[in-house]
């Protein structure tokens, strides 16, 4: 019996061992068919994206071989067009070049009859000359035995004859030359001055001590004024002008004598009121910004001008002084428009005599460069600039044109007598100066100078046409007793030193300010 069940477990085994191995074959069979099925779509789909792929490329290809095919033909036509104009150019010009040589040859054909012409008349007149030597031999053989003198003896006598006549003559021709020389030369000169004068046409700019600012509305004023008038009063203690805001309709006054302080407020004031932040911090800020823009724009102007008027090789200080001519004034006439004339007028001048027309411009636009010093020293301003164009190597000539155009020094070049002759005429022009604006400016002038010298004093402005003195001073260094005290000196001192109409009122500004940074 166990036997029996072994041997039908045995068989059972076997049976499941068949069994589970024909099973798995069947599995792996049916494994496999998936595999080879799922190979084949992915070969198919990789053999499709390979084909669009190609597609692709191919199209990008062909697409790009178009666009350069047609910026090869763009620029074949282009080079095909220029050439076509330069055959043109060519064809014209050798139809030009022969026409002139035909005109040449034709000339040259003249020329030729002209001269086998001209050497028959000269045999002819070789003969005539012989016939009259001849002719001539024979009167003096007949002459010499009719005055019993030999030929060479009457030659002397009569060449004695002529010279005492010729002395006799000369005398009064060489008074009468020089006579007709000066006033021939009278006559050039003057020639010479009015033509540079009818050939220099330059517009005289009178300058003046006020400036307008237009608004867009009157409400725009209440913002400038600000509260307390706070704001007015920080704009003109930073730019050392007057701000008159009155019934004018939409207009802004800015009075001052000096204009680079007028073009800075005025500047100044219309960033403000653009921006529309008006407060006296905000104010500071952007009057030292418009301060340095307007540096960069007088440097900007004298490279401009220079390169105007041709004059190269200028050094960037002498530049600089140029481009500050713009808001100088020179008895009301504008003083780069001054100097720019007078350069005109030297070059025009030189042009006439025959002279160097670059370092006549040259001094002509540097003749003034003295009144533009900022420091502005005791010298006067024709020695000034001659020491500033020695210090920034100008040419001997345009130096002692610089220095001689007002007789301070010996005029040793023939161009500064054309400077100074070029600077009366423009100046001497109707209309082109006023001499009360300029001695009211020096006035102003000396008046801030003479504040400015006591001590503690760090900023002083002449405002109200003179009639009163702003100064402001250091509040770490002047208490509210000196700045009293410092009003009373300064007005004392007015009234010994200078000269004026009415009277001139002395404000002393002592502001406390402290600041500190959260960090």
């Amino acid at each position: 019996m166990l036997i029996a069940i072994i041997i039908t477990g045995i068989g059972c085994l076997i049976a499941g061992l068949a069994g589970g191995r024909f099973l798995l074959k069947n599995t792996l069979k049916k494994y496999e068919k998936e595999a080879r099925e799922k190979a084949k779509l992915i070969l198919k789909e990789a053999e499709l994206n390979a084909e669009n792929f190609k597609k692709d490329r191919i199209l990008e290809a062909k697409e790009k071989y178009l666009k350069l095919k047609a910026e090869f033909e763009e620029e074949s036509n282009k080079k095909k067009n220029f050439i076509l104009q330069a055959e043109n150019k060519v064809k014209s010009r050798e139809g030009q070049i022969n026409k002139q040589v035909e005109l040449l040859n034709r000339k040259e054909a003249e020329m030729d009859s002209l001269r086998e012409n001209l050497n028959a008349q000269i045999e002819i007149i070789n003969k005539r000359k012989e016939d009259v030597e001849k002719m001539r031999l024979t009167q003096v053989s007949n002459l010499e035995k009719i005055a019993h003198l030999s030929a060479e003896e009457a030659r002397n006598q009569l060449m004695q004859a002529i010279e005492d006549e010729a002395r006799a003559k000369s005398s009064g021709m060489v008074k009468d030359i020089l006579d007709e020389a000066r006033m021939s030369a009278t006559r050039q000169a003057r020639k010479v001055v009015i033509d540079t004068i009818q050939r220099t046409a330059t517009e005289h700019a009178i300058e003046n001590c006020v400036s307008i600012f237009n608004i867009e509305s009157d409400d725009i004023k209440g913002k400038i004024i600000g509260r307390e008038g706070r704001n007015i009063r920080a704009l003109e203690a930073a730019t050392g002008v007057e701000i008159i805001v009155d019934d004018t309709p939409e207009a802004v006054v800015i009075s001052g004598f000096d204009p680079v302080r007028r073009e800075i407020a005025r500047l100044s004031l219309h960033r403000l009121v653009t921006d529309g932040r008006i407060h006296p911090a905000r104010i500071e800020e952007v009057v030292a910004k418009v301060s340095k823009s307007i540096e960069e724009e007088i440097m900007d102007l004298g490279e401009r001008t220079s390169i105007d008027l041709g004059i190269n090789g200028l050094h960037p200080e002498l530049i600089k002084l140029v481009g500050r001519m713009r808001y100088r004034s020179s008895y009301g006439q504008n003083l780069l428009q001054h100097s720019k004339e007078v350069a005109k007028l030297c070059a025009t001048m030189a042009a006439e005599l025959g002279l160097n027309v670059k370092l006549a411009k040259r001094a002509g636009l540097l003749h003034d460069i003295g009144k533009v010093v900022p420091d502005e020293p005791e010298l006067p301003h024709a020695l000034l600039g001659m020491e500033l164009a020695k210090k920034y190597k100008e040419h001997p000539e345009v130096c002692n044109a610089i220095g001689a155009h007002h007789d301070e020094i010996e005029m040793t070049s023939v161009i500064s007598p054309i400077v100074q002759v070029c600077d009366a005429i423009s100046g001497s022009r109707p209309g082109a100066r006023r001499e009360i604006i300029d001695s009211y400016i020096k006035r102003l002038k000396d008046l801030e100078s003479l504040a400015l010298s006591f001590d503690g004093v760090t900023k002083c402005y002449a405002i109200q046409a003179g009639r009163e003195l702003r100064v402001i001073v250091d509040s770490d260094n002047v208490s509210d007793d000196v700045a009293g005290k410092l009003s009373f000196d300064i007005s004392q001192k007015i009234e010994k030193e200078m000269q004026y109409p009415g009277q001139i009122k002395v404000t002393v500004i002592r502001e406390m300010r402290v600041v500190n940074y959260a960090k």
